[in-house]
């Protein structure tokens, strides 16, 4: 292909990868245990953390306080050109530029951990504040520097199932941090502190998963700060049709982010009881997504990502209709069962398929600012439709506000056929490749 023609959103017609050809690869378990260490922390500063602060007899308002210590997650696209433009100064040699970044952020988050469980909350809650803010901090270095390693490191047809290993392992620390924290504190009679320390050592995981990663062959960075910022911005919008990819980017998961803003109100209202709501959507929903995630990535693969957007957006919204018959057919643990089985299966394909279509998005040598801002702009419906699905359910009751929000899945569907016929890529601007290693 010539560097003036961007690749399609589909690879060349070849053989389709068999299933051990998808996963079981060294690329593949490096993104696993990366995985693994970027969903780790999120619960040491949100869910595991609040728990934490309630067993020392912290009022509800400064719990709440402390949600603002997460920020960093949603900053990271500040300094995440710093990252694609420099690398560290002895790591980065060794490693290069992307493992280096990786095994330095790592280890700033196994010392902020340890300082997190040394924090006395009754003693000074501004020092615990500080080292979760450093933990926060240090964790979304981590995501931005992960993500742009699978960028750079993966194939076109490795994209989805790449996306659908790291959602797994992401998953999985999570539940390490969230529920196994809460059995070591619980059953197992672990201190906070203890509780705490073990989290962080379970982050040697993604120090294993950092050296058995292989190294990208890194393509020339930005070469100045400014050219880091700039650059991006300026080669993703020299692309034909960005409108479209912004367009789709906040479009497609819609079905599912209207739902969502009001599952776990429907599943009260409708009677559900709590005990049933953790054990089928909290317990077996997430082993439900992961199953989801996995399978999503290796459709794609073998049927190539456009077609597999196709089918997880269709999927996406007819799983919907899942949730309507549990309002029909009111409280029952069958039904809950079958609706949360449907729903969470068809999000992890649509989560395998949609961050695979956002890794093609990124040029490898810009792709810890372009990954950081098109994530962020994924979150931004999140943020913004909570209001209008609420005022919605309340207007139209139960049954019909699941049925309206599957039609919500159509203006991204729409415009999935621009996507393809643009035939949208990186843009011939995008800096050439150089060996991995060469100075920065």
């Amino acid at each position: 292909m010539s560097p003036t023609q961007p690749p399609s959103l589909d690879p060349p017609t070849r053989r389709r990868p068999t299933f051990s050809e998808s996963y079981l690869t060294r690329r593949m378990a490096a993104v696993l245990l990366l995985g693994f260490s970027s969903g780790l922390p999120l619960a040491l500063t949100g869910d595991t953390l609040a728990l934490w602060l309630t067993d020392h007899g912290m009022k509800l308002a400064e719990i709440g306080a402390f949600a603002a210590v997460g920020t960093p997650y949603m900053l990271k696209f500040l300094w995440a050109p710093f990252l694609d433009r420099f690398a560290p100064p002895v790591l980065g040699r060794l490693l290069g530029a992307r493992r280096g970044w990786i095994v330095a952020a790592q280890l700033v988050l196994a010392v902020a951990t340890i300082a997190l469980a040394s924090c006395d909350p009754a003693a000074s809650i501004g020092l615990l504040a500080s080292a979760a803010i450093a933990v926060a901090f240090a964790s979304a270095t981590q995501d931005i520097v992960i993500d742009a390693w699978r960028t750079e490191t993966l194939r076109e047809d490795e994209a989805a199932p790449g996306a659908s290993v790291h959602v797994t392992g992401y998953r999985i620390g999570m539940l390490a941090s969230g529920a196994g924290a809460l059995l070591l504190r619980g059953p197992a009679g672990f201190s906070w502190s203890a509780t705490y320390l073990a989290c962080g050592a379970l982050l040697t995981v993604g120090l294993v998963g950092a050296f058995l990663a292989p190294s990208p062959e890194r393509t020339s960075p930005p070469a100045t700060i400014a050219d880091a910022v700039v650059l991006p911005f300026r080669e993703f919008w020299a692309r034909r049709g960005a409108w479209f990819v912004l367009a789709f980017i906040l479009l497609f998961k819609l079905p599912d982010v209207i739902a969502g803003a009001m599952t776990m109100p429907f599943l009260r209202q409708t009677g559900i009881p709590l005990e049933q709501i953790a054990s089928v959507r909290q317990g077996l929903g997430v082993f439900v997504t992961i199953a989801g995630t996995l399978a999503g990535g290796f459709v794609a693969a073998r049927v190539g990502l456009r077609r597999a957007l196709w089918i997880y957006g269709i999927l996406q919204a007819v799983s919907n209709l899942a949730f309507w018959g549990l309002a029909v057919a009111g409280p029952s643990l069958g039904a809950l069962t079958g609706a949360v089985i449907v729903e969470n299966f068809c999000a992890g394909l649509v989560t395998a398929g949609f961050l695979g279509f956002l890794q093609r998005q990124c040029s490898p040598a810009l792709a810890a600012t372009q990954f950081a801002l098109l994530t962020s702009l994924m979150a931004l419906p999140r943020t913004f439709v909570g209001a209008p699905a609420g005022w919605l359910a309340d207007r139209l009751g139960w049954p019909a506000f699941f049925a309206v929000s599957a039609l919500f899945g159509i203006p991204g569907l729409l415009l999935l056929p621009w996507l393809d016929e643009r035939r949208l890529g990186h843009s011939p601007d995008a800096p050439a490749p150089a060996p991995e290693g060469a100075a920065l």
